[in-house]
């Protein structure tokens, strides 16, 4: 008799619980489909804060490793300000980073703890920084091209429903807009100089297209996140609408170098408006996002090296603060 009491007032209290959760969901998408902001201290689905905290952390750990197969050409460019340039962008991809981190922290998960996911190799990044870099001219392909792909993703997330993300999205598609110039800038001089370097203009463009086509994700049909990312406006399209916005934008820019996009099968669709492209071998994608990618390994271990590398630092600001917060409390 008491266990079934029990059990009825539990059933109550659940119930009560789903009907204020379905109330509250049922602002949380009108306010959504009104275009407001949704804000940290505002309630929101547990699914639209984990999708959230996996995209925003995920971007954010991309654009650290994304530093490292640039960072490791800056003493290797060819002019004085091609260096100045190069550190530049290097410094903003960090910033970027930086963030990234804090807009996911106020959705209730620690930067130390998202750092720690990617260490142990537990968190994703984009698969395209598993490829190398093999000359100058791959700096300029990751400019025009991720860069670019970067660009065509960003934008709609300037209109993001989530206040934090979409703020920082804002500058983050400013400066990446001077990254893909940059880039362009780099491919355009080789496409216009000598054999040589029209060869790695060419040679660049083959192997970056189709790493960078990936960078938009599984097709639709594959994507677990898409279609609630899109209802709650996370995203604004979908991977294979940006894919084709972004090979629409960039072919001609390719003809403009006067260099081949690596596809056979690329080709106009007059009725359509938009250029049909071939297949892209999802089987490497995967590969790659599993960690088999030529340079899965590389990247992680230099962020591990360089995370054990400043753990003094870490440890001395921690220190400093204690001290800092142990001397008030007595002055108090």
């Amino acid at each position: 008799m008491y266990t079934q009491g029990l059990l009825e007032q539990g059933s109550k209290t659940v119930t009560v619980a789903a009907v204020e959760d379905a109330e509250r969901l049922q602002r949380f998408e009108a306010k959504i489909d009104a275009e407001e902001k949704i804000e940290p201290k505002d309630w929101m689905p547990d699914a639209y804060r984990q999708t959230l905290i996996r995209q925003i952390s995920q971007h954010a750990h991309s654009e650290i490793v994304g530093m490292l197969p640039e960072g490791n050409w800056i003493t290797r460019a060819p002019t004085l300000l091609r260096k100045s340039i190069l550190i530049a962008k290097v410094q903003d991809e960090g910033g970027h980073g930086a963030y990234l981190y804090s807009a996911a922290e106020t959705l209730g998960i620690s930067r130390a703890e998202m750092i720690d996911q990617l260490l142990a190799g537990k968190a994703k990044y984009s698969s395209i920084f598993n490829y190398p870099t093999l000359s100058w001219a791959d700096i300029g392909a990751i400019g025009w091209l991720v860069d670019g792909a970067a660009i065509m993703n960003q934008i709609p997330l300037c209109r993001c429903s989530y206040g934090p993300y979409a703020r920082a999205m804002i500058r983050i598609c400013k400066e990446e807009s001077f990254h893909q110039r940059q880039g362009y800038d780099i491919m355009l001089k080789l496409a216009r100089g000598t054999v040589g370097q029209r060869r790695m203009a060419q040679d660049a463009l083959d192997r970056w297209w189709w790493p960078s086509l990936m960078m938009f994700g599984p097709p639709d049909g594959a994507s677990q996140h898409t279609a609630l990312s899109v209802r709650w406006k996370i995203k604004r399209f979908t991977n294979d609408e940006l894919r084709q916005k972004f090979v629409d934008f960039t072919v001609p820019q390719a003809k403009f170098l006067d260099i081949s996009v690596p596809d056979p099968d690329m080709r106009w669709d007059e009725a359509a408006g938009q250029h049909r492209f071939g297949e892209i071998n999802w089987a490497e994608f995967h590969e790659v996002l599993k960690g088999n990618g030529p340079c899965n390994r590389e990247r992680l271990t230099a962020r591990r090296n360089a995370h054990d590398a400043g753990r003094w630092v870490r440890e001395a600001a921690a220190a400093y603060a204690a001290k800092h917060t142990a001397r008030s409390v007595a002055a108090a």
